[in-house]
């Protein structure tokens, strides 16, 4: 007799390939519509399920599962950050936790770039007056922006996407530049033609280009405070794609509307979708609604990631991208 197949529940809705495949493999509960989980249904859900499937937007502290019960035994993530569960009491619970690391890699540093040269390139107020029909011919003074060809890029953490985001800044003529918690291999410095800089202070303090790169941790929080913030040239730009809780939202909106700093690129923001209406005013910053990863290859390949994660955990194996306390 066939083993009883596992019963999944998945928060959101997801590439209709990767939920074909889950019902092929699975007892699966998907999620019609394609809205939030209030958090009694996350509970509800924990209790019936032996593998839940969150996304980003599911909070999973050590409250709602100790409602768990004893019958969830593996969260699968979709996707790779994972600071949104707690995953201590997780582990303490007999629960394993698992995500998606490495698809967004190449989808993200992307967007940085894309990022960049929207705020440096001033292409959303062009894309504005085109739209509105107030354009009136080419001038050799309007819409003045900055090559970057030249420019000093400061990565802030050289982890995957940073060492992708350094690949692609050295193509458009950038000097790349690094703060990281540990400094990268001699080789890997030659190849990607990167200066460390040990004192995060004294990076910023001399780059044109800051990118956030970084995982949220309560070391990270905050990282770039209202102090750090000040040591920036006023001709500098932040792009930030990683985590909002990263940099110190109001202290930045005080130095944009102050001219302090001359730019801003977020994907990503301090309260989730609750973006400071002071900052939304601000003409030199360009915000994107978290699309930096939103590409249909990489939510494909993040939902086979998930599926390969439940799929090795049923067959009485550890998952192979099992996320263990103090890892991120």
């Amino acid at each position: 007799m066939p083993a009883p197949r596992l019963s999944v529940v998945v928060t959101r809705r997801l590439p209709e390939v990767v939920e074909t495949r889950m019902k092929e493999l699975f007892d699966v509960e998907l999620r019609d519509p394609d809205t939030r989980m209030a958090r009694d249904e996350l509970a509800a859900a924990m209790r019936r399920a032996d593998v839940l499937v969150p996304t980003i937007t599911d909070t999973i502290d050590a409250a709602l599962l100790a409602q768990a019960g004893d019958r969830l035994k593996l969260i699968a993530n979709y996707g790779s950050g994972v600071d949104h569960i707690d995953v201590a009491t997780a582990r303490q619970r007999g629960i394993l936790v698992s995500n998606t690391p490495g698809v967004v890699t190449e989808d993200t540093a992307d967007m940085v770039m894309a990022l960049i040269l929207a705020v440096t390139r001033r292409i959303p107020a062009g894309l504005a007056e085109m739209q509105a029909g107030r354009w009136a011919g080419w001038s050799p003074m309007a819409h003045l922006g900055v090559r970057l060809g030249g420019k000093r890029l400061g990565i802030l953490g050289m982890g995957r996407i940073g060492q992708a985001v350094a690949r692609r800044a050295r193509v458009f003529g950038c000097q790349v530049h690094y703060h990281n918690r540990r400094r990268l291999h001699a080789d890997i410095e030659a190849e990607l033609e990167a200066t460390w800089w040990e004192s995060l202070d004294q990076m910023l303090a001399r780059m044109d280009i800051i990118s956030v790169n970084c995982p949220h941790t309560p070391s990270t929080f905050h990282l770039l405070n209202a102090r750090r913030l000040k040591l920036l040239k006023p001709t500098a730009v932040i792009v930030n794609t990683s985590r909002g809780e990263v940099i110190d939202e109001n202290a930045l909106t005080r130095g944009l509307r102050a001219g302090e700093i001359a730019g801003a690129g977020l994907d990503v923001f301090e309260h989730g979708h609750e973006v400071n209406p002071r900052l939304r005013e601000l003409p030199n910053v360009v915000l994107l609604p978290h699309m930096g990863s939103a590409t249909v290859e990489g939510r494909i390949e993040m939902g086979e990631k998930v599926i390969i994660n439940i799929k090795t955990f049923a067959d009485g194996h550890r998952p192979p991208d099992q996320v263990l306390p103090g890892m991120l």
